[in-house]
Parts: C-alpha cells; sequence; structure tokens
C-alpha cells in the first residue's frame, strides 16, 4: 500500500481528496491536517465522511514520513514550506497555486508578489494528465492545475494541436464551492443567491496556465453564477480555416478516443446535448461539445468539469496513479449523479 496523508484536509478540495484517497485500493491514509481543527474527527469538517473514517486532524507540524504527500493549502504556504514538506515525502502532489507557471516573472505579474522559491517552479509537472501524461510518470513534483484552466485546457488542446485555432475569448461561469470553504462578503447568502456576477473579466490567474499550456493569443472572463459545484467554460475560437461539424469530429475523436476521462458531449436533439456541469458533481469526466459558427470563421467549445473533483482533486488522484503506474481509473469510477 502506497502511504500517502493530506496538509490541508478541512477545505473543499482537502475533503473529496480524502473521500477518494480512502476509497482507493492502492492507497493508506495516514495523516491529515488542519492548523483550525487538530485533534478533531475528519468527519467535523467533512460530515459526509461520518462512520467511513476516524482519522483526527492533526498539525502540519505533526506530519510523519509518508509515501506520497498532497498540499491542500492557502495560496502561499505550500511555497513557503516546500523543503519541510520534501523532508517528509518522495512524492508531493500540490493542488494549490504556487507551483502552476514555470517562470517568475508570470508569477509575479498574476499574483502580485514575487515568487518564494522561483528556482524550483521548472521542477513541477504541471499536473493534467491529458497534457502531460508522459512528464507525470515517474514524477516525483507535480502541480495540479488551476479548476478554471482545466475546463479550458482539456475544450481547446484538439484544436491548438491541429493547428486550427488562431485566437480565443474564453467565458467560463463557475459555482461557489471555487472560492473555498471561508466565508466572505460575496458567499454570504443574500448576496451570492440569484447571483450573476462578473468577477473577473481580465486578468484571471488561470489565464497564465491556459497561455503556457496552448500558447497564442487567449483571453478570459469569469462570472460567478448559482451553483455550489462546477465549471462551464465557453470557448469562442477564431479558426484559420473553415471547418465543419465533421472536420471538428475527426480532430476530437482524434485527440480524446482513448482517453478515459475526457467525454465528446454533442447530440442531435435532447436537453443534455452539449456539456453541463450539473451532471458531473463527484465524477472526474470533462464533457466537451462544439458547435460550428455557419456565419463566420468561428468555432464554439464548450467544457464542463465538477470544480472540486477534474479541477482539484480528481486530477490529484488521477495525476497520482499515471506516476505511480497504476491503472488512471483507479480510485475514480464514480460517474455523476442524474438527477443532481
Amino acid at each position: 500500500m502506497i502511504r500517502a496523508s493530506i496538509a490541508g484536509g478541512s477545505g473543499y478540495a482537502g475533503g473529496e481528496l480524502l473521500r477518494l484517497l480512502l476509497g482507493h485500493p492502492a492507497v493508506q491514509v495516514r495523516q491529515i491536517t488542519s492548523e483550525r481543527l487538530a485533534g478533531r474527527f475528519a468527519h467535523r469538517a467533512h460530515p459526509n465522511l461520518r462512520g467511513v473514517t476516524r482519522l483526527r486532524f492533526c498539525a502540519l507540524d505533526e506530519l510523519s514520513a509518508c509515501d506520497v504527500l498532497f498540499l491542500c493549502l492557502p495560496h502561499g504556504e505550500s511555497s513557503r514550506r516546500i523543503d519541510e514538506f520534501r523532508a517528509r515525502a518522495g512524492r508531493v502532489i500540490d493542488l494549490g497555486a504556487d507551483f502552476r507557471l514555470g517562470n517568475a516573472a508570470d508569477y509575479e505579474r498574476f499574483y502580485g508578489a514575487p515568487h518564494a522559491r522561483p528556482e524550483l517552479l521548472g521542477r513541477f509537472v504541471y499536473g493534467i494528465p491529458e497534457l502531460n501524461r508522459d512528464a507525470l510518470a515517474g514524477a516525483d513534483l507535480v502541480a495540479c492545475a488551476g479548476c478554471n484552466a482545466t475546463a479550458a485546457i482539456l475544450g481547446l488542446l484538439p484544436l491548438y494541436r491541429a493547428g486550427v485555432a488562431d485566437s480565443v475569448a474564453i467565458e467560463v461561469k463557475v459555482g461557489s464551492s471555487e472560492a473555498g470553504n471561508r466565508a466572505s462578503e460575496g458567499s454570504h447568502h443574500p448576496e451570492r443567491s440569484g447571483a450573476m456576477r462578473s468577477y473577473r473579466p481580465t486578468g484571471h490567474r488561470h489565464m497564465a496556465e491556459i497561455r503556457a499550456a496552448l500558447g497564442g493569443e487567449i483571453h478570459f472572463s469569469a462570472t460567478s453564477v448559482e451553483m455550489v459545484r462546477g465549471v462551464l467554460a465557453t470557448c469562442h475560437v477564431f479558426v484559420n480555416r473553415e471547418l465543419d461539424d465533421k472536420a471538428l469530429w475527426k480532430i476530437y475523436r482524434s485527440a480524446y478516443a482513448e482517453e478515459p476521462f475526457v467525454r465528446i458531449v454533442k447530440e442531435r436533439s435532447g436537453i443534455h446535448r452539449y456539456p453541463d456541469p450539473n451532471l458531473l458533481a463527484g465524477a472526474n469526466y470533462c464533457d466537451v461539445g462544439f458547435e460550428c459558427d455557419p456565419f463566420a470563421n468561428r468555432v464554439v467549445v464548450l467544457s464542463a468539469i465538477d470544480n472540486l473533483m477534474k479541477g482539484a482533486a480528481g486530477q490529484a488522484v488521477q495525476a497520482f496513479n499515471v506516476m505511480h503506474g497504476l491503472p488512471e481509473t483507479s480510485g475514480l469510477e464514480f460517474p455523476g449523479l442524474h438527477p443532481a
């Protein structure tokens, strides 16, 4: 059994990660940390796990040696204590943003401060398996991608690899769990209920990840909607040659026919003919659809994920499986719910 621990296990991503690892056939969960809840049972933060585990939270300083350490910590904490974490585990998988970018200048531009350990930025493999599967195999340091970036990259990757995309404008609609479990003015129920609030029309941090992965001219905006889980990315792709549905099917099938967690969703009729994040709650799938604009050289790509799964904990477990040569679907077989 592979010994795994979770640093920062009391948040939403940490809770999903714990749920997945407890059911993983090759994993023994050793420790989970929370400074605020140290000494208390895991189900105090994650009531869905009541009766599933008797693990208690411990403090970060109480972490002992393990094979893999998953980091679900507040921004800046991973980079500040990375030497300590690497001393405790042979492999580190960071679900936070500290090591996603490979360039210190990009980090400072999008995060507003110099990186604490810039010499390590290039050492972490960007953790989207569909993008970096070969590099993940055998890796010891992995930085999981942002949820919005994951949805956008997986939706667009086939078009960029085929060389048909000139530029793209991406609009993501995101659920409230993306902001974490700490209360804020924006998450206050009277302010959030019924909201459709543009919170980052320009300059979103995840744009740096998308540009690094795909290159080219990319624009990005984000809107909060009344939904708990989920990301729906609507990507307006301006292409450099005329395409029809048959050509798009060929491009996407060629890219994703063998991918266990990417599904092409494009039906001729019905209310579920395009990707819908509501159908993906608890699942590690990314559903991708597309539509040709008959009046312009534009393709609209739709990509949906559960931000806490394919955009966080599920992606981390999928990367973990690739790193250890395990079946990529291990611990990730849940198909989602309908209705949800």
